[in-house]
């Protein structure tokens, strides 16, 4: 794996661009998405989308029971880790507007597919989705870039300590065996939310937490033997959190990293620290739109069969603008991530 850092990211402007007479850049180019029509709900879609997915899961839990005490159970289980992250881009939608248009039936639907199918918290992850959104890669105001147990720049590496500085001088190989623990990671975060100020419903988002987990280990053990049971457990909750982080890595990772002294209006900010990756019916179904981030960052409430047509007016107004539109393929998009994680960890190795 080459150490040098990945040279993708553009210049940034030092100063935001002159107003145009017909508003700025951003209004701009919504006329144009506005005038197809791409904002518009697409109620069928969804509903297909919702349909697949509910008998799926459906069909998850009969074939479990229906298998009974075999080791094909564990393929049930990757099957399954694809079901629970196709719900969780379904909450995720949810949580956009891109589904309904209102906000309490999104965040009934929300908290239906997250906390009670999926055992997420939809009120947890909003909050921290929301503040992702508004500071897309800002070292201070990105939740998903904040220095934890593992750290995303040169600066956070120099000052991390402990097991986040162990880890930090070997992210690269360590990032994915990291995402097998994601899934745990998920529920542990949504629980210790519960007794957190910022969250709208914690009785009734508890309660739905409480009784996904019920039935799901109560299922599980019903089914299988103890040996089997944790066998399937682990398998399932291991590749649930390496496919969520498949489809959100590539996302913004290795882009541009935006500090204080950075002046860019809204456009540039989203367009210039979001990765697309090239799609297809498959791959936009794998990562359920979000490889077309640039354009669900400018405009998150565009339903998701919307965002290709988006994308190719989009890239057409930056080249006409002079903003800097990256695009590549998926494998070249997971290459720049492990670069850009390997480089972050040069000061540690250098102090080693």
């Amino acid at each position: 794996m080459s150490p040098e850092p990945t040279t993708l990211t553009p210049p940034v402007p030092a100063a935001p661009p002159q107003r145009d007479p017909d508003g700025s850049d951003f209004a701009q180019l919504t006329r144009r998405i506005t005038e197809e029509g791409l904002l518009d709900r697409r109620y069928g879609y969804y509903a297909a989308r919702f349909g697949v997915t509910l008998a799926a899961f459906a069909g998850g839990w009969y074939a479990l029971f229906a298998l009974g005490d075999t080791w094909w159970q564990l393929a049930l289980a990757v099957a399954m880790s694809l079901v629970f992250g196709q719900l969780g881009l379904l909450a995720h939608d949810l949580a956009h507007r891109q589904v309904f248009g209102g906000r309490r039936n999104s965040e009934t639907g929300g908290r239906i597919v997250a906390n009670l199918l999926m055992g997420m918290s939809y009120g947890w992850w909003m909050n921290k989705h929301t503040r992702h959104h508004a500071n897309p890669n800002h070292e201070g105001r990105d939740p998903d870039v904040s220095p934890d147990i593992v750290v995303w720049s040169q600066d956070q590496a120099r000052e991390s300590r402990g097991a986040a500085r162990f880890i930090g001088r070997w992210l690269a190989f360590l990032f994915v065996p990291l995402l097998f623990l994601e899934g745990l990671n998920l529920s542990f975060n949504s629980f210790r939310a519960l007794r957190s100020p910022y969250l709208k419903r914690p009785r009734l988002e508890g309660t739905l937490l409480v009784l996904h987990f019920l039935l799901y280990f109560g299922a599980v053990f019903t089914a299988l033997p103890a040996g089997k049971a944790v066998a399937f457990l682990a398998v399932h909750q291991a590749l649930f959190g390496v496919y969520l982080g498949s489809v959100f890595a590539p996302n913004h990772k290795g882009m541009l990293m935006v500090t204080p002294e950075m002046r860019l209006d809204f456009l540039r900010r989203q367009v210039l620290t979001s990765r697309n990756v090239r799609g297809n019916p498959v791959l936009d179904t794998l990562m359920g739109g979000l490889n077309y981030q640039v354009e669900h960052h400018l405009f998150p409430s565009m339903p998701t069969p919307a965002l290709p047509r988006a994308a190719r007016i989009t890239r057409r107004f930056c080249a006409e603008k002079g903003i800097a539109y990256y695009e590549t393929g998926l494998l070249r998009s997971y290459r720049e991530i492990f670069t850009h994680l390997h480089h972050t960890g040069e000061p540690l190795r250098a102090d080693h």
